[in-house]
């Protein structure tokens, strides 16, 4: 009998907190329902690749004297419509019908308003990808080994890291609490020759129970892209009132193209646990309605990237070997 395995979001209460960005680039994804933050004294503009066929909401009126909860601007035969709220805590959803499929927003009236949501079509992405650079196991392990000495070599052997950039959370560590364990981003660094990204965790168990993972599970999630790890050193196994640190990297994209992921985005972490089983979350009473679809949309996000990471991890991961499993030190 399989083991039970789930895919742990490492950073959504993050996600909560910080307040979005004004301007936005997504990826289109028509298994995905997208949150708009909307103000009612600023306007925001969704532009898609081409001529929307169709729009269908509930609450939303087109002159703003037919009672609804936001106010929609479109013409005919453009690619953009332009959105804002009449009401506080205002919510529903916008379905746009594009190129024969229906894609889903959320919009929620909110203080910190996405005033521009461009969105790319992911085929004609796909076309402009630049091929990722082959790196081989050997080199992998190599950047992992730089990660881990990145101080001394940039202070006695600068030539062996030039080029490469750091980001350290030492003054404000990105630490995300799952009740029984959490999990700390202390660093991640950039190679770009390599087009690598390698990050530096630290998982903590605060339970009494050992906490197992699939230690070639490890991937980032980057805007609406998810990005597969190409190389880990970690345990599998976080013992019971005990911390642990692991390095893993990411290279390239999954379809083969060079990421270009700059250290300034907003990492989430996943990872696929395999035993025991975290006890679902308590439903909060005060939610309120931007909160609760901010939540929604973390949802959908979390059971879209466990089917990917389910059918793709594979491919897309290599392991050290075995008697190189646990954690150097960094």
């Amino acid at each position: 009998m399989k083991s039970p395995i789930s895919i742990l979001l490492l950073s959504a209460t993050l996600a909560l907190a910080e307040p979005p960005e004004a301007i936005q680039r997504i990826t289109l994804d028509e298994r995905v329902v997208v949150t708009v933050p909307v103000a009612t004294n600023r306007v925001t503009t969704i532009s898609l690749p081409g001529p929307i066929s169709a729009i269908d909401a509930v609450g939303v009126t087109a002159d703003g004297k037919t009672p609804g909860q936001f106010q929609l601007a479109h013409t005919k035969g453009s690619s953009f419509l332009s959105v804002r709220a009449l009401a506080r805590k205002a919510a529903t959803n916008l379905n746009i019908r594009w190129n024969k499929r229906t894609y889903v927003f959320e919009l929620v009236e909110s203080d910190t308003p996405v005033l521009a949501l461009n969105l790319e079509d992911r085929a004609a992405t796909a076309q402009n990808v630049q091929p990722a650079p082959q790196v081989t196991p050997t080199r992998l392990l190599a950047l992992l080994d730089k990660a881990k000495t990145f101080p001394l070599l940039k202070k006695q052997q600068p030539d062996a890291v030039a080029g490469a950039e750091a980001r350290t959370f030492a003054d404000k560590p990105l630490v995300t609490d799952f009740n029984d364990y959490e999990i700390r981003i202390e660093e991640v660094f950039r190679f770009n020759p390599e087009d690598t990204l390698v990050f530096h965790v630290t998982l903590r168990n605060k339970s009494d129970q050992e906490i197992r993972y699939l230690p070639e599970s490890f991937c980032v999630r980057a805007g609406s892209r998810l990005y597969f790890q190409s190389i880990s050193d970690a345990p599998g196994v976080l013992p019971a009132c005990a911390a642990s640190t692991v390095y893993f990297a990411i290279s390239g994209t999954p379809d083969g193209g060079r990421n270009e992921l700059s250290l300034k985005n907003d990492f989430t972490v996943l990872v696929t646990r395999t035993s025991p089983l975290p006890a679902p979350p308590r439903p909060s009473a005060a939610m309120t309605p931007e909160a609760e679809a901010v939540a929604r949309d973390a949802l959908h996000r979390a059971i879209n990237d466990l089917e990917k990471a389910a059918a793709e991890s594979n491919s897309f991961s290599t392991n050290l070997p075995a008697n190189n499993q646990s954690p150097s030190a960094p």
